[in-house]
């Protein structure tokens, strides 16, 4: 179960010296651990259920571990001296550390084979003498012209490469779930030389993967958490000055400026991992506030009352030097009404709108060869011999479904109504689908919440928890079989 997963990664996450090995070395590593925890923790009844449970455990240590290399961005989350805090610079001193993740092969290919569109999915820039330029003409990047613009000296930014690269999409998938929150990628091509963009600063968390070639990167402090932007002479001296070469990895939070310059020798090419945009306890009060202040302007008769007639005498900027009491209680009123406002907010509603942005946002997940036997994808209808074969599935109370992922899909109240918005339909194209949602009837919600909470284990239909017999035999199975069709659910082919 989950827990014993955690125990065993965490065991392995935890220890600096073992995130220095190479992926497949953590991930045989931390595949023992977990096992190990299995055998002390569980009581194994069958040689089936063994392999069931290792199979699983396999699967999920291999897309967390040796795929994506999550290892070192697990390990940022759980020290938080580090997380939004400062820079790190990992060295691998291994040039094939992340290879398979991307490569400019890849990108060529890309270019070649699908529609890639400058200024929509790639971006040509460069930066010279203090002064950045956008080169994008309008319609296609066919491979003449950008490979013409490259040898030119500029570099290449790919905006959106999991809507091309499978291997990307995975990875972002992964992460996604890991940090709560909306991951995205850019990859970046320089050549020899050259630099693509001025010092800035983002408002996301970047994690820079350096895939080929190498990078000078420098990176500064912010000088005040509310400072805007400085021209290049004030930035001051950079408190990271690294060069990242083939397989290692930089990660700086977001506010604080950074630049990257290719080296004279060889070119660069860096993919940009970015999480936590938006995602802030501010961002939160912005859903919060709004919907409170609401509330009590119906429910409140102090938020109604209307202002003091004489108030633009005293109140405003013209007046803000004034040495006036009314000003003392109009300001005493306002702080009396703002820890009223407390008691009308709808937090667990405003949480629920953000994750409904957040699955809105959300790459669909990446199925496993299991995960697609057992879900609507990978179904056995077809058309053979001129007839449809093996149309339908069915749902009894004996079935076992469980849900495809933690946090692919969640239940919200819209007033009247629940719904189960979820992401298995998301497209890989950012938000190129309207936000995916079903109606839950009120007698249902218990059984659809049941199943959310009971993830990563498979459950019964007649466990659902319903009013009634009725409930359970007719209502629940219809809808898992809505949650299967729509392939946020699983049904096993061997359970």
């Amino acid at each position: 179960n989950n827990r014993i997963f955690q125990d065993g990664c965490k065991e392995v996450c935890s220890c600096k010296s073992e995130l220095e090995k190479p992926p497949k070395q953590i991930y045989l590593t931390c595949f023992i651990k977990v096992v190990s925890h299995l055998f002390s923790n569980l009581f194994i009844h069958s040689s089936s259920a063994l392999l069931i449970l290792i199979c699983s455990l396999q699967q999920k240590l291999y897309f967390c571990l040796f795929q994506c290399s999550s290892s070192h961005l697990s390990f940022l989350i759980i020290h938080r001296d580090t997380w939004e805090k400062k820079p790190i610079f990992v060295q691998r001193k291994n040039p094939h550390y992340y290879k398979g993740l991307f490569s400019t092969a890849e990108f060529d290919r890309i270019l070649r084979e699908d529609d890639v569109q400058f200024g929509v999915n790639l971006d040509v820039t460069s930066y010279t003498h203090g002064k950045r330029e956008t080169h994008n003409p309008p319609g296609r990047a066919l491979p003449f012209t950008v490979w013409d613009f490259y040898e030119s000296g500029c570099s290449l930014r790919l905006l959106n490469p999991q809507a091309f690269s499978s291997t990307v999409w995975n990875v972002l998938s992964i992460l996604q779930e890991q940090f709560g929150s909306m991951a995205g990628a850019n990859i970046y091509l320089t050549p020899a030389r050259t630099q693509g963009f001025a010092p800035h600063y983002d408002d996301i968390e970047a994690f820079v993967v350096q895939l080929e070639g190498k990078k000078h990167w420098r990176v500064y402090s912010p000088r005040s958490e509310d400072e805007v932007l400085p021209v290049q002479a004030d930035i001051g001296k950079p408190i990271l000055d690294v060069v990242l070469e083939a397989g290692d990895l930089l990660y700086f939070p977001r506010g604080f400026i950074h630049q990257g310059n290719c080296l004279p020798d060889v070119h660069s090419l860096h993919i940009t991992i970015s999480s936590y945009q938006k995602n802030s306890w501010g961002d939160l009060l912005q859903k919060v506030v709004p919907a409170a202040l609401e509330i009590a302007m119906e429910e409140d008769v102090e938020f109604r009352r209307g202002l003091p007639l004489d108030y633009l005498t005293y109140m405003g900027v013209q007046n803000s030097d004034m040495d006036d009491p009314r000003r003392v209680k109009f300001f005493s009123q306002i702080e009396s009404l703002m820890k009223r406002l407390f008691n009308y907010a709808p937090v667990d509603a405003s949480v629920d709108q953000k994750a409904r942005d957040f699955l809105h946002d959300c790459l669909p997940p990446v199925l496993t060869p299991e995960e697609l036997a057992s879900s609507v994808r990978g179904a056995p209808t077809r058309w053979e011999d001129g007839r449809v074969k093996d149309v339908g599935v069915h749902i009894t109370t004996q079935t076992q479904v469980r849900i495809l992922r933690a946090g692919c899909a969640r239940l919200c109240s819209d007033g009247d109504t629940v719904h189960l918005y979820y992401t298995t339909n998301n497209s890989r194209v950012y938000h190129k689908e309207e936000l995916q949602s079903c109606e839950i009837k009120p007698e249902l919600t218990d059984a659809v919440e049941f199943l959310i909470h009971s993830y990563p284990h498979f459950v019964k239909v007649e466990s659902l928890p319903c009013d009634s017999v009725q409930d359970r035999v007719g209502s629940s199975s219809r809808t898992v079989l809505k949650l299967f069709v729509r392939a946020i659910i699983l049904k096993p082919l061997f359970l």
